[in-house]
């Protein structure tokens, strides 16, 4: 691969290019969390509004892949969205494709077979250390971004054509402050910075009601989420004097309080209230791959600070990544096992 993981483009040029696009399907990674569900909703609310008297079918539409949060359908709305399992992918031919929140080809694994031969019409917009450059021609790269939600409310805006981002139309405004609420930890992470906080003013000055939008965001949890919370925070383990917190729960534990995939996420930062931890791993038993060989999803949450560990280098060597206080990887491995090598891992890594 003679290309590198970096933007080159404009938003100006992505902006300008998607106006004149009659019909666009709008991704982002497996397993979608807040920024992900947030951008594609902002940018699919955007194209249908400029789009809306052109065309009786919706001019844009988000296509979703693996198990939705819990409070995904209760945002999502009206935004026209299709939902796909695992080993599904779509066909049809837009003429415009957008992904948002990742250019991982792992991430995209579901619909790789799809997109890769349509990379050329293709804008990606992210805010993540590493990529795939094949994955999409046009390419916005902002790694200093908290969340891509931070580059897409500009990016809507510049679709729009609006002065500034306080213009945005509240539904589009309070999808980009959903993602950026959730990919910082509700302002309270590392990656909060004055242009964090900007951004954030303007989305609120265009309407967004946060207290609402957290409520239904971290404070309308089923029953079963909770009880998996427990049984996740039941087994946790701590080592080398507590600085790394392992935790994790299996397919007998979904059965068993009728949860789902997506019920699961956000566990690690729970974790991360012991004083002496440094790193948590949240550990997922996943379904067996094709071959029915196990696989355990692992999320990692470093703190700042004395020792802490970048978990995006972790994560890598299991073909994952992410940033360096927040990353990811699928293990082919039983969830024991998987324990065993992230903990090497971690205990191998740089500051540890």
């Amino acid at each position: 691969m003679t290309d590198t993981w970096s933007t080159n483009t404009t938003l100006e040029s992505i902006a300008a290019w998607l106006r004149m696009q009659r019909r666009t399907v709008v991704l982002t990674h497996s397993k979608p969390d807040g920024d992900a569900i947030g951008s594609t909703m902002a940018i699919v609310r955007t194209l249908n509004l400029i789009h809306k008297s052109a065309l009786d079918a919706p001019a844009a539409e988000a296509w979703y892949f693996g198990p939705m949060p819990p409070f995904a359908e209760k945002v999502l709305g009206d935004v026209p969205h299709r939902n796909f399992a695992y080993r599904s992918h779509p066909g049809g031919e837009p003429d415009a494709i957008v992904i948002a929140d990742t250019g991982s080809w792992t991430q995209l694994e579901q619909v790789k077979e799809w997109l890769a031969p349509r990379a050329s019409r293709a804008a990606l917009i992210d805010h993540h250390r590493h990529g795939d450059p094949d994955s999409a021609s046009r390419r916005v790269v902002e790694p200093t971004a908290a969340a891509a939600c931070q580059i897409v409310a500009e990016l809507c805006r510049l679709i729009l054509q609006l002065p500034s981002v306080t213009k945005l139309p509240r539904a589009i405004a309070e999808a980009c402050y959903m993602g950026m609420g959730t990919d910082t930890g509700w302002f309270r992470h590392s990656n909060v910075t004055p242009a964090v906080f900007r951004t954030a003013a303007e989305l609120l000055e265009a309407g967004v009601d946060s207290a609402e939008l957290y409520r239904i965001v971290e404070q309308s949890d089923r029953e079963a989420r909770v009880r998996l919370l427990a049984r996740a925070l039941s087994g946790l383990e701590l080592f080398d004097g507590g600085r790394f917190a392992l935790m994790g729960i299996t397919r007998a534990d979904f059965a068993e309080f009728h949860a789902e995939q997506g019920d699961a996420g956000g566990f690690a930062d729970h974790a991360q209230n012991i004083e002496s931890v440094r790193v948590v791993a949240m550990f997922t038993e996943s379904e067996p791959d094709e071959r029915g060989r196990p696989v355990t999803k692992v999320s990692l949450r470093s703190k700042d600070g004395a020792g802490g560990v970048d978990v995006n280098q972790v994560a890598r060597r299991f073909d994952g990544g992410g940033h360096i206080r927040a990353a990811g990887a699928r293990i082919p491995a039983p969830i024991g096992e998987a324990k065993r090598l992230v903990l090497a891992a971690l205990r191998e890594a740089p500051g540890s």
